[in-house]
C-alpha cells in the first residue's frame, strides 16, 4: 500500500516549505516565519525525508526547485491560503491598529503627483503605520510575488507572474502636451499630426522600458516619431518639453500648475481618445486580505479625486 503522505505529514512543516518556494533563500525565509535558519535547516530536512525528495537544491543565486517541488507549491500555496482566509474571515479589520511598514510601488506619474494625498488618508486611518512608496522598477513584480511590497499600481503587463492578481482600476486618458508657442496649432490632433516629430517619454519599468508606448502606437498606424528624451521623472520630462517642440503623450495625472505651462492636446485614434487601463498588483493569497482591500480603496478613491478636481 502506498504511503499516506497526508497522515503522515506535520502540517507546519507545510507553511516553510510555502515560504521556502516563495523566498529561495533560507535567510530571508528564517526572517519571515521569525525563526532561526537552523530550524528552517531542520524543518527542510523532514519534508526531504517526507516527501524522498531534495525539493530545492543550492545554486549561486539561492535554491532551486525540483520537479516536485514545484508541482507541490503550485498545489500546496492556494489551499493554505484559502485556509489563512478562511480562519482570518471573522476578524474585524481596523486600520487604526496597523502598525508597522507598508511597502507599495507606483508608476512614477502616480508616485509623483498622488504621493501625498494618499499618505494623508492612510496617515489619518493608520497613525502608527510607517509608509514607504517605492518607484516601480524592475524587482518590483518579484517582490510583490514574494510579499517584500503589499500592492502595486502600474500599467497593464503581461508578463507579470501567474500568481499575482491584476486589478483594473481605472482608465487613464492620454493627452499630448506641448510647449505654449508649439507650432502644431490644432486643438486636436491624430496620430498623422505626430508624423516625424521627436517625443519625449517616461520610462515605466515592465511597461514601456524598451519601446516607448507612442512609438507602437504610431508604428501600428503608418507613422514614425523618435523618442529624443527618456526619463524616469515626470519633472524632467516637463521642463524638456517647455524648451524645445518635443511633444509629450502624458498620463491624465498631470497637476494643474504644471499643464497651465503647457498646452494639451487632444489625441483622437480612430474617432476615440487613448485610453490605457491602470492596474493594481498584488499576490493571490491576498485577494481576501482586508487590508489589500482597504489599500485598494484608498488609491481608487485618491485618484477619482484627483480626475474630480482636474475638471
Amino acid at each position: 500500500m502506498a504511503k499516506d503522505l497526508y497522515a503522515s505529514l506535520d502540517l507546519n512543516l507545510l507553511r516553510t516549505f510555502v515560504i521556502l518556494s516563495q523566498e529561495l533563500n533560507m535567510r530571508k525565509a528564517s526572517e519571515r516565519l521569525f525563526v532561526s535558519q537552523p530550524a528552517i535547516s531542520q524543518a527542510l530536512q523532514k519534508l526531504r525525508s517526507h516527501f524522498d525528495d531534495e525539493l530545492f537544491v543550492k545554486t549561486r543565486h539561492g535554491l532551486k526547485p525540483t520537479a516536485l517541488g514545484i508541482e507541490l507549491a503550485e498545489n500546496i500555496s492556494p489551499l493554505l491560503d484559502e485556509l489563512s482566509s478562511t480562519l482570518n474571515a471573522g476578524n474585524t479589520f481596523s486600520p487604526s491598529q496597523l502598525e508597522g511598514t507598508l511597502k507599495l510601488a507606483l508608476t512614477p506619474n502616480i508616485l509623483t503627483y498622488l504621493s501625498t494625498p494618499l499618505y494623508l488618508k492612510i496617515r489619518q486611518a493608520a497613525p502608527n503605520v510607517n509608509l514607504h512608496l517605492h518607484n516601480w522598477s524592475p524587482t518590483s513584480l518579484e517582490e510583490i510575488n514574494n510579499g517584500e511590497i503589499s500592492l502595486g499600481v502600474n500599467f497593464e503587463i503581461h508578463h507579470a507572474p501567474k500568481e499575482l492578481i491584476q486589478k483594473k482600476i481605472c482608465d487613464d486618458k492620454f493627452t499630448v502636451y506641448v510647449r505654449k508657442d508649439h507650432p502644431l496649432s490644432k486643438t486636436t490632433i491624430t496620430p498623422k499630426d505626430l508624423d516625424g516629430l521627436e517625443a519625449a517619454s517616461i520610462i515605466i519599468s515592465d511597461w514601456n522600458s524598451n519601446i516607448p508606448v507612442a512609438e507602437k502606437v504610431m508604428r501600428s498606424h503608418g507613422f514614425t516619431i523618435r523618442t529624443a528624451f527618456r526619463s524616469e521623472l515626470p519633472m524632467a520630462i516637463l521642463d524638456i518639453i517647455k524648451h524645445t517642440d518635443m511633444f509629450f503623450p502624458a498620463s491624465s495625472f498631470l497637476p494643474k500648475e504644471e499643464r497651465d505651462q503647457l498646452r494639451g492636446l487632444k489625441l483622437k485614434i480612430n474617432n476615440q481618445d487613448l485610453k490605457i487601463p491602470l492596474m493594481a498588483y498584488y499576490h493571490q493569497r491576498n485577494r481576501r486580505s482586508p487590508l489589500i482591500t482597504w489599500l485598494l480603496g484608498l488609491i481608487e478613491e485618491s485618484l477619482q479625486e484627483y480626475t474630480a478636481g482636474k475638471q
